[in-house]
């Protein structure tokens, strides 16, 4: 079943059958689902090594009428289509930097049976990637550019099995590329099944020492634009740039 007949199949159960008839003319449901997996293709970007970002803020703008038949369905309608802008983001793999939004919004300016959709990514915050390893129940990042894991306590990430060494293996993480280096540990170290010296690290792959594995991953993180500089701003960088420190 494809992505648009499950999202119509979710709406007919959701959506009183009264409701029926306003879909006679004018914007069908499933018309704004198409719209908006449309919008995900065309705006979706590279921005890192088997990362695609996908936009995740959007405002479908409709006629007045529009509007009134679509916001008539409330929450179900909203609820089928943030469904099925994860589904076809996870079919595509496509990556978001923060929680999808989808905004029904009423567009004097649209003729009726007219969709419109606008589209941003994390609300213009800056996305950054973050090298991060889930373990035991735990997502830990990759904080240093090596990060030691073994059961001994000086090691960076530790962790409680036996059949590992004190400091068993090493990730190496430079914010675009990670690798693998087992250290001299008596159990060796497999990197998705197989046995490893050393080896590049992809992302979603897992490295398993002992009975522990370990999986690497990749994620978005949101950097907020700075706020403008207001103009006491201003005065206070002239006061400590020219004359130093205010007391």
């Amino acid at each position: 079943m494809g992505l648009l007949e499950s999202f119509e199949k979710g709406l007919e159960r959701a959506v009183n059958s009264a409701f029926a008839k306003t879909f006679r003319s004018g914007i069908q449901p499933v018309e704004i689902a198409s719209a908006l997996r449309s919008e995900l293709d065309k705006k979706a970007a590279v921005v890192s090594r088997d990362r695609i970002l996908a936009p995740n803020t959007f405002t479908v703008r409709l006629s007045p009428a529009d509007y009134e038949r679509m916001s008539s369905i409330g929450d179900a309608l909203t609820h089928e289509l943030d469904t099925l802008v994860h589904e076809h983001a996870k079919a595509q793999g496509y990556s978001f930097a923060g929680a999808v939004s989808i905004t029904l919004q009423r567009d004097e300016q649209v003729s009726t049976g007219t969709i419109r959709v606008d589209s941003s990514t994390a609300q213009g915050g800056r996305v950054s990637w973050s090298g991060v390893v889930d373990v035991e129940g735990r997502r830990i990042p990759l904080t240093r550019s090596r990060t030691v894991i073994g059961r001994g306590s000086d090691a960076d990430i530790t962790i409680a099995d036996a059949g590992t060494s004190r400091k068993h293996v090493e990730i190496l993480w430079d914010g675009e590329r990670a690798m693998v280096r087992d250290m001299n540990s008596t159990n060796g170290t497999l990197l998705d099944g197989r046995k490893v010296t050393e080896a590049a690290l992809p992302p979603d792959s897992t490295v398993r020492i002992g009975r522990t594995d370990i999986v690497f991953r990749v994620v978005p993180l949101t950097v907020p634009p700075k706020p403008p500089m207001t103009a006491d701003d201003a005065t206070r960088a002239f006061d400590v740039r020219d004359r130093g420190p205010l007391a």
